[in-house]
């Protein structure tokens, strides 16, 4: 019988932080019971309108990108200053820090380093990654033409997320195991997925390597790449998919955890990325919703359940619950449903 899990703690690799802004150097500590060093921190203000930034440690701090936009990365001197053992530090600008506004940071792990050689592609790589909670971070260089790239994971991710980062105008894109390497979904935009060979070369990621086409999205000749990686883990990340049924007591959604974190996206039409957290709603309704594909405030119109093993939708929202919508999602787990050890998590 295999195991429940292979994470029995997932604060070890992932945490969700809300904070107050200072206007000022600002130290956040994490609130799990484990410490964790961040390797990527992506952070949204939640009371108002304002850019997605993210950190992480390959591209070294102060460097950020917006999730929302198709601009290459910025430096900003008083953003993420630091990543510590148990948190970061953020200065003082007003998208990550201002005085008094709320915000909330979603934290991984990765391999606690700028990244190492990893030479399993036809280019070189910069990598860090945990192979043990399935993330991993790739930097590389870009050719104009088809090339490969060393993630670092050793098993074959389900989630990969890809930015230019040098050059504006190009679109974060995506690949999602659950429609496969003939499509890609853009997460600036809130466009459905479309078919495009230049992009994955229509070949399917292996337990070393990501292929990338000649697409200006994913391999700008000169320019240098971010890559974020994720494979599924039994009881504690699930990449995966459903078909919504329109009515206001939704689809339920197995996970084998209960969910800390739910990223979701119409794949099939036009609709804006959902993500809703356990930090921001301690009990359901989990409604407080952010968009990765614009700058908007948190809205509470969202309807999900987290259950002690999954999701459950409670509304008919064509976001995340159209009839017949195909929807893609993301999911990192709080605790898994039952342990290594045979003992079941609470519902919330």
């Amino acid at each position: 019988m295999a195991a429940y899990t292979t994470i029995d703690n997932p604060e070890l690799y992932f945490q969700v932080k809300t904070y107050t802004g200072t206007g000022s150097s600002n130290a956040i500590t994490l609130d799990g019971d484990e410490d964790m060093q961040p390797d990527w921190v992506w952070i949204k203000k939640r009371n108002g309108a304002t850019h997605h930034n993210i950190f992480d440690s390959v591209r070294g701090t102060t460097q950020t990108l917006y999730s929302n936009l198709n601009e290459g990365q910025s430096a900003e001197s008083n953003a993420l200053t630091a990543f510590s053992s148990d948190g970061f530090t953020v200065g003082s600008y007003g998208e990550v820090n201002n005085s008094s506004d709320t915000f909330v940071a979603w934290c991984w792990k990765a391999g606690n380093s700028s990244g190492s050689s990893n030479t399993d592609g036809s280019v070189t790589s910069t990598v860090s990654a945990s192979t043990a909670s399935g993330f991993s971070i790739a930097k590389f260089t870009g050719s104009g033409s088809n090339l490969t790239i060393g993630h670092g994971l050793g098993v074959k991710p389900d989630f990969i997320i890809l930015k230019c980062t040098s050059s504006s105008s190009t679109d974060w894109t995506c690949y999602h195991s659950s429609l496969g390497a003939t499509k890609r979904i853009k997460l600036n935009a809130s466009d459905a997925s479309s078919t495009n060979s230049t992009t994955w070369q229509d070949t399917e990621p292996t337990t070393s390597v990501i292929s990338v086409g000649t697409s200006g999205d994913v391999n700008v000749s000169s320019g240098t790449h971010i890559v974020y990686s994720f494979a599924n883990k039994q009881g504690a990340v699930k990449c995966g998919s459903y078909i919504g049924n329109g009515a206001s007591s939704g689809s339920y959604i197995h996970l084998g955890f209960r969910p800390a974190w739910f990223l979701v996206k119409r794949s099939d039409s036009a609709n804006a990325w959902h993500l809703v957290d356990a930090k921001r709603n301690t009990f359901n309704p989990t409604q407080n919703g952010l968009f990765p594909d614009t700058s908007d405030a948190e809205n509470t119109g969202n309807q999900f359940d987290f259950l002690a093993n999954g999701v459950k939708l409670n509304s008919s929202d064509g976001g995340y619950n159209a009839s017949d919508g195909t929807y893609i999602y993301m999911a990192f787990a709080e605790a898994p449903f039952v342990n290594s050890n045979g003992a079941p998590c609470n519902a919330r």
